[in-house]
């Protein structure tokens, strides 16, 4: 890898993680079509996306448990599918056409962005035991796997369709996504040669812009209109995607 191309990979990492994390949601979503775009192989911009994404996301999960926030019993059935079937869809990722898997991508992101613009999710039904848990948590590891994502924008409504109590919701999720992660990069890796110099210049940029954008959360930002910016960056990467398919 060209020390120019760190340099730019780099640039992109800590950038849109600072503007995402003003936002409350990981990079990860963007920064995998982006570096698409920059002339990465797909499976390589998942990869590193996922890696990016990891390492901010373990550092809430493991403040949560350390406070207490995270009730691990009830979140324990979501992980455990997640850490099985993620690895499952990134396998079968390398095996289905790619642009198949681009125009999934690109669907998640219009869901996404949709659902920070217009996203009034409402309890359907009241069935959050074990069994129903562990079904949410595999189906969105699988998802997850496949796509290259952490999970968590594919997991927030499902829960909440489901009836798991809401202000359970945000700590549950940054408990779960980093064993959906963890897995699914673990199986990207073993199926590409990653250059480590840049799985490590992203990964630091990610933190040092996840510092920045927490630190720009507490002069007060608006986050209605935060939430609108990052919906357009969404829309924008997702019609880029479809027509470049």
């Amino acid at each position: 890898m060209h020390f120019y191309d760190l340099l730019l990979y780099g640039g992109i990492t800590l950038v849109l993680s600072a503007i995402f994390s003003m936002g409350g949601s990981g990079s990860g979503i963007a920064l995998i079509p982006v570096l698409s775009f920059l002339g990465l192989d797909f499976l390589y911009a998942k990869a590193y996306g996922l890696f990016a994404g990891l390492t901010t996301t373990v550092t809430s999960s493991v403040m949560n448990i350390k406070r207490g926030a995270v009730n691990i019993k009830e979140s324990l059935p979501i992980a455990i599918a997640m850490l099985l079937f993620a690895p499952i869809g990134a396998y079968l990722s390398k095996e289905v056409n790619q642009e198949i898997i681009k125009t999934f991508f690109a669907i998640m992101l219009l869901y996404s962005a949709s659902m920070m613009l217009f996203g009034k999710k409402k309890q359907l039904f009241k069935a959050n035991g074990k069994l129903v848990l562990f079904l949410v948590g595999a189906s969105v590891g699988f998802i997850a796997g496949m796509l290259g994502v952490g999970g968590g924008n594919i997991l927030i409504p499902l829960l909440i369709m489901v009836g798991f109590e809401p202000k359970k919701i945000a700590t549950t999720v940054s408990f779960v996504v980093p064993f959906s992660a963890i897995s699914s990069f673990a199986t990207y890796a073993s199926m590409i040669n990653l250059d480590y110099i840049t799985l490590a210049t992203i990964a630091i940029c990610a933190i040092i812009g996840g510092y920045i954008g927490n630190y720009m959360m507490q002069f007060k930002l608006n986050q209605k209109q935060v939430k609108k910016l990052l919906a357009i960056m969404l829309y924008i990467l997702a019609l880029k995607m479809i027509f470049s398919l």
